[in-house]
């Protein structure tokens, strides 16, 4: 056998496409007419066959301050020589340290207290367990219900699926966690089509929690898990005084409220987090994605005081949570945390965000009148642009336009018949152009 017949033989394995099993993917029409991307700079990627795409969506709501900067890879290149990997059970690192209380001084009120983990899918259950934790330590531990919202992704462990409330990522797996309940969503198109910022219509339905409290007993109830503004199922924006009167009612009921900030946090809102665009504190927060810009997978749970505080009693040897993974505040995701944070701040990425918002809303909502166009919605930097189904094949259009968009190239996200644009926070006022011309010239040939 020849030199090169091994070398054929591992490229013939390689390309193999099937022996991947994609995540939340069609895996047979992916397959059959794959995209695929190589490289990534700022704000494109680069595709197999050597084009541009503009990234519409930060990769996937986490790359906000561009693609590949050169201060967060050096980072971890250099953690990675001079330590690749520290446990974090009973031992500790000066990086893990560092971040979180790098972190605690952005964070609203007392909300100071960092619990690492790799992924928006585990800060959710770490988030839920610190809640049964907290109120058993307080002497409450019957508080042992969640209540989450439909149309809500928390993420895909048992936790996150139980409170989150999308059918097709609950169906094939059973009951799941028990005693979970559901606020309705905020979603009307009805009343709130093609509103700018914040819809005007929707408070009420936050009073819906006083029904589930009587209905359960307060006594019974855990926390209450929301997004902010939910982002997976399509950017639902909140009514005005919707966060503030759940926020109401849970302390009137001794309910914990946790935001889920996955996609909202670290400055796609114009703010470093949610909690302050909209002037809440939560007593929980869930982060990922944009907390080391995607560079090396972490998220965190962020915990106020008295949280922290209730669970740090007993015998000083003993363990307070039993709960963490392997590779909770790792060594290279700490360093690209830190290098993140840094990149926020000496560019002032997060007021960027807020200076582009009407510059990047006016430019969405031109889009209106679009065929098949049925609302835009938009708060910071983030939009989307929702599309009439077509008749016995929901989802198919936005699929095409998708597709169409990347062919373009551009890169936009599907969810359902929903268009979601989210770019790094780097855009420019031009690539903003180009982003909205692509997405409508796409529009218009899926038809």
């Amino acid at each position: 056998m020849s030199p090169a017949a091994p070398a054929r033989a591992a490229d013939a394995a390689t390309n193999n496409l099937d022996a991947w099993w994609m995540p939340f993917t069609a895996n047979r029409q992916f397959k059959a007419r794959p995209r695929i991307l190589v490289a990534a700079k700022d704000m494109h990627y680069t595709s197999a066959d050597g084009r541009s795409i503009l990234d519409g969506t930060a990769g996937m709501w986490c790359v906000n301050a561009g693609h590949c900067r050169e201060p967060i890879a050096a980072a971890i290149a250099a953690q990675a020589a001079r330590m690749d990997f520290s446990p974090t059970f009973q031992m500790g690192h000066p990086g893990g340290f560092e971040l979180a209380a790098r972190l605690a001084t952005m964070l609203p009120g007392d909300l100071n207290h960092t619990f690492f983990v790799n992924s928006g899918s585990e800060a959710v259950d770490t988030a839920l367990k610190i809640a049964l934790a907290y109120h058993r330590a307080r002497g409450e531990s019957g508080r042992q219900r969640f209540i989450g919202r439909e149309r809500a992704y928390h993420g895909v462990g048992f936790g996150g699926m139980a409170v989150g409330g999308i059918g097709l990522n609950r169906r094939q797996f059973g009951v799941g966690l028990a005693g979970v309940d559901h606020l309705p969503h905020t979603h009307d198109l009805a009343r709130n089509a093609f509103s700018r910022g914040q819809p005007a219509n929707g408070v009420e339905l936050a009073d819906i929690l006083e029904k589930l409290v009587a209905l359960h007993d307060p006594s019974t109830i855990a926390a209450v898990i929301v997004e902010p503004v939910a982002g997976s199922t399509g950017v639902l924006i909140p009514p005005k005084g919707y966060l503030e009167r759940l926020r109401q009612i849970c302390d009137k009921h001794g309910i914990l409220l946790i935001f889920d900030e996955v996609i909202t946090g670290f400055g796609r809102l114009g703010t470093a987090f949610a909690a302050d665009r909209f002037a809440i504190q939560p007593d929980m927060m869930t982060v990922a994605k944009g907390l080391t810009n995607a560079a090396v997978p972490m998220g965190a749970v962020f915990a106020r005081k008295g949280i922290y505080d209730a669970l740090m009693t007993g015998p000083e040897h003993m363990v307070e949570l039993f709960h963490g993974y392997t590779y909770s505040a790792h060594a290279l995701a700490c360093a690209a945390g830190l290098a993140t944070l840094n990149l926020y701040a000496q560019e002032g990425l997060f007021q960027r965000a807020a200076d582009l918002a009407p510059y990047w809303e006016d430019a969405v909502h031109s889009l209106k009148g679009l065929p098949n166009v049925i609302d835009i919605r938009n708060l910071g930097l983030v939009a989307a642009v929702e599309l009439e189904p077509r008749a016995g094949k929901p989802t198919t259009r936005a699929y095409d336009v998708l597709v169409g968009c990347f062919e373009a190239g551009l890169l936009v996200r599907a969810t359902g018949d929903i268009i979601a644009l989210s770019p790094p926070l780097i855009v420019s006022r031009p690539q903003i152009d180009q982003i909205v011309d692509i997405l409508g010239r796409t529009i218009k040939a899926t038809a």
